[in-house]
C-alpha cells in the first residue's frame, strides 16, 4: 500500500500521478474505516482528498504555512503529516481532534473549529513575517464547506486586498457547508444541479471558455506581458488614458460573462479558477503558478470539489452528503440522520407553535438539519430561512423581521450564538424584540472539544437586560418553553437552551410553565438542590441516593435561569444547606445568582455551586466529562456529605 510510504509530506513528492491516484483511493478507504468506528466529519475530508495531496506535494509544510477553514477537513492533512496511526483514538478523550490542533503537530498553525477565520489569521500572519518577525515562507489559506458565507471572511478579504499582502488562498468550492451553500459566489452551488448534469452547448462552452482564461492568467507570460500592454496604452499621446480605460472595461467584460467571481478582483485580491478539485496535476499547475504571482498580492485558486467523494453512501446523501456521521457499518453507511432527544422534541414543539401562530418564522446559519428544522422548512418553506455560516446576520436579521411583526425563532448551537453577541444585546434586547433564540448543543456536548462545548450562554444571556432564559429538563419541558415563549416574547427576547442527545420523558404532571420554577421532590428541610435544565436527572438520582443516608434532600427545577421564581429562592433559603447545580461556567453563571439571592434572605446559609470551571475543555465522553466536575449523581452526593460532615 502506498499510504503505508507516506509518514511527512516530503513523502509525496516522489509519487508518479498514477500512484497518487491509487493513494488517493487508499486515504479515501481509511477515512471511511475510521470515522466508521469513531464518529465525525466524513463527507467533507473525503471531497478534499485531492486537494490536501496536491497542497502538500507543490508547498513545503510546516515552512509553509498551510491553513485550513473550516477546521473539520483536515483529516487527510493530518494523514500526510504523520498522524495516520492515531486516527484510531480520533475524538476520544486523549486522543486526536476532529479540528488542527497546535498541540498535536507543528503542521497545524490554528485551531480554528468555528468558520470563516482563517483569512484574518493569514493577514495578521503576513503581517508578521513581513515585518521580519516571522520565517514562515508563504501562506496558504484554505477555505471553503461553506466558509466564504460568513461576513468575517469578507472583512479580511478587503483588508488582505487594500494591503497587498502575500498570501495564497484557495477556495474548496464543494457548494456545501451543512447543507447546500447559500452564496452567489459559489460557482459549485447545489441549486445549479439540474443544468450541471444537462449542461447546454453555450454552457459548455462557456466552460471551456472559463477553464481556458485560467490557464491564460496562470501564465506569468501573461501576466507580464499585460503589464507591458498597460504600460503601452497609458503612455499614448493624448488618449492613453482613454485607451487604457477602454482595456479595462474589455477584460471587465470578458471576467464578467466567464467568472462571475470577479468580485474577488474588484477587491484587489487576484482570482484564478475554476480548477478541478480532483485533479491532482491541474491543481499543482495552479498553485505553482500562483506561488509566482502571489509577489504582486493576494490571489485566489477557485477549486471545485465533491463533497463526500468516492463513498456511495455520501454521494446519495442529498442533505448534507454525510457530513458528519455517527459511528456506523462502512459496507452498509450511516442510517439516515434524523433528530433525536432535545432535538426532535424542538423540532416538533416549532411544528405545533408555528401552526397555531403565523407570525411564528426560523432562522439558521447553515443547520437546517441539525437543528431539527428540516421538517419545518417542508411544512413552512416561506418561513424558514437557512442564511449560512453567519450568525451575526442570522440574528441582525431577526431583529429586522421581529421590529415588523413576525415572530422569529433563532435556532444555533450554543457555542455559534457567541458569534451574535453584539446583535442579541444591541440589535434584539435594547429595542426588547420578540425574538426566541433556541440553543441546541448547549452544556458539555463531547467529540468535538473545546471550541464546541456550549458553556457560556446562561451567564452571557442572563446578564443581558430583559433576556428571559429557560432550561428544559426533558423533551415535554422544551416543547412547553417553546409555546411560552411565543407569548413570553411580547416583553421581549427568549432563551431555551438544550444539550445534546436523549432527553428525559416525564407526565403531563411533570412539566411547569411560564417562568416559574417547579419543586420536583419535597424534603425534610435539611438540604435543597436546584437543578438547572439536564442536571436535574443527576440532581433526582443524587437525591434517592442520599435517603440511603437518612438525607431527605428538596429537589427543585429552576426552569427559568433569568428571571429565577422567587418562590424557589424563598424555599431554598428555608433550609440548612443548599446545593446548586449546572452544566455552564461556575463563575457568573446561575448557581452564582442563586447563591446571591439566598444570601440575601438567609446570609448565614451554606451554599455550594457546581458548575463548569472556567478552562478550555478538551474532547470526550460528556458524561465522563461531567463527572469529572463533579456534575453527575456521584459528584452531587459527594458535595452533599462534605456539607454534612
Amino acid at each position: 500500500m502506498f499510504l503505508e510510504r507516506v509518514n511527512q509530506p516530503s513523502d509525496l513528492r516522489g509519487m508518479t500521478y498514477d500512484e497518487i491516484d491509487v493513494l488517493a483511493g487508499e486515504i479515501r478507504d481509511f477515512v471511511v474505516a475510521a470515522v466508521s468506528e469513531t464518529g465525525g466529519h466524513l463527507g467533507s475530508n473525503l471531497g478534499a482528498v485531492e486537494l490536501s495531496l496536491a497542497l502538500h506535494r507543490v508547498f513545503e509544510s510546516p515552512t509553509d504555512a498551510v491553513l485550513w477553514d473550516t477546521g473539520h477537513q483536515t483529516y487527510i492533512h493530518k494523514i500526510l503529516t504523520g498522524r495516520r496511526d492515531q486516527f484510531e483514538g480520533l475524538r476520544q478523550a486523549g486522543g486526536l481532534s476532529g479540528y488542527p490542533s497546535r498541540e498535536e503537530s507543528q503542521h497545524d498553525h490554528i485551531e480554528n473549529s468555528h468558520a470563516s477565520t482563517v483569512l484574518s489569521y493569514a493577514y495578521g500572519m503576513a503581517v508578521a513575517r513581513d515585518a521580519g518577525v516571522d520565517d514562515h515562507r508563504h501562506i496558504i489559506a484554505v477555505i471553503g464547506d461553506g466558509a466564504m458565507t460568513g461576513g468575517l471572511a469578507y472583512e479580511a478579504l478587503n483588508n488582505l486586498g487594500h494591503s497587498k499582502r502575500n498570501v495564497i488562498i484557495v477556495l474548496n468550492d464543494n457548494g456545501r457547508s451543512y447543507a447546500p451553500t447559500v452564496s452567489n459566489l459559489s460557482a459549485n452551488s447545489q441549486g445549479a444541479d439540474e443544468r450541471a448534469e444537462h449542461p447546454s452547448l453555450p454552457d459548455k462552452l462557456t466552460g471551456k471558455l472559463a477553464l481556458a482564461l485560467t490557464d491564460i492568467r496562470l501564465n506569468p507570460v501573461y501576466v507580464r506581458r499585460q503589464r507591458r500592454l498597460e504600460e503601452f496604452l497609458s503612455n499614448l499621446p493624448a488618449i492613453g488614458p482613454q485607451a487604457e480605460k477602454a482595456m479595462d472595461g474589455f477584460k471587465a467584460g470578458v471576467r464578467e460573462f466567464l467568472q462571475p467571481p470577479s468580485f474577488f478582483e474588484a477587491l484587489g485580491v487576484r482570482y484564478v479558477g475554476p480548477v478541478d478539485g480532483h485533479n491532482v496535476a491541474a491543481m499543482e499547475a495552479a498553485f505553482r503558478n500562483a506561488e509566482t504571482l502571489s509577489a504582486a498580492g493576494p490571489i485566489v485558486v477557485h477549486v471545485l470539489t465533491q463533497k463526500g467523494r468516492g463513498y456511495s453512501p455520501a454521494e446519495n446523501d442529498d442533505e448534507k452528503h454525510l457530513h458528519d456521521a455517527p459511528v456506523f457499518d462502512p459496507v452498509q453507511g450511516p442510517p439516515k440522520a434524523v433528530p433525536t432527544g432535545y432535538t426532535q422534541a424542538f423540532a416538533e414543539g416549532i411544528l405545533k407553535v408555528a401552526e397555531s401562530d403565523s407570525r411564528i418564522v426560523a432562522i439558521t446559519a447553515a443547520m437546517t438539519g441539525p437543528t431539527g428544522l428540516l421538517p419545518f422548512q417542508e411544512r413552512f418553506p416561506d418561513r424558514c430561512f437557512d442564511v449560512g455560516i453567519a450568525e451575526q446576520h442570522a440574528v441582525a436579521g431577526a431583529a429586522g423581521m421581529a421590529m415588523w411583526g413576525l415572530r422569529p425563532v433563532v435556532a444555533v448551537y450554543a457555542t455559534f450564538l457567541n458569534r451574535a453577541w453584539d446583535q442579541v444585546v444591541y440589535d434584539v434586547a435594547m429595542h426588547r424584540l420578540p425574538v426566541i433564540f433556541c440553543l441546541d448543543r448547549a452544556g458539555i456536548t463531547g467529540p468535538d472539544g473545546a471550541s464546541h462545548h456550549g458553556v457560556y450562554d446562561m451567564a452571557l444571556m442572563s446578564k443581558v437586560p430583559g433576556m428571559r432564559v429557560l432550561a428544559p429538563s426533558s423533551a415535554q419541558e422544551l416543547q412547553q418553553m417553546l409555546a411560552d415563549a411565543a407569548w413570553l416574547a411580547d416583553d421581549g427576547p427568549v432563551v431555551i437552551r438544550y444539550p445534546r442527545g436523549s432527553a428525559r420523558q416525564v407526565l403531563d404532571t411533570e412539566v411547569g410553565t411560564g417562568l416559574l420554577a417547579r419543586r420536583a421532590r419535597r424534603g425534610d428541610g435539611s438540604m435543597c438542590l436546584l437543578a438547572v435544565g439536564r442536571m436535574l436527572e443527576a440532581a433526582l438520582k443524587a437525591a434517592d441516593q442520599l435517603a440511603t443516608d437518612g438525607i431527605d434532600v428538596t429537589v427543585w427545577d429552576a426552569r427559568s435561569c433569568a428571571p429565577l421564581d422567587p418562590a424557589m429562592i424563598a424555599d431554598a433559603a428555608g433550609h440548612a444547606a443548599v446545593i446548586t447545580i449546572e452544566d455552564g461556567i461556575r463563575d457568573g453563571g446561575i448557581g452564582m445568582a442563586m447563591f446571591d439571592q439566598i444570601g440575601v434572605i438567609s446570609p448565614e446559609l451554606p451554599v455550594e455551586v457546581l458548575g463548569v470551571p472556567i478552562q478550555f475543555i478538551p474532547h470526550g465522553d460528556p458524561k465522563r466529562i461531567l463527572a469529572h466536575f463533579g456534575l453527575d449523581a456521584a459528584g452531587i452526593v459527594a458535595t452533599a456529605r462534605s456539607m454534612r460532615s
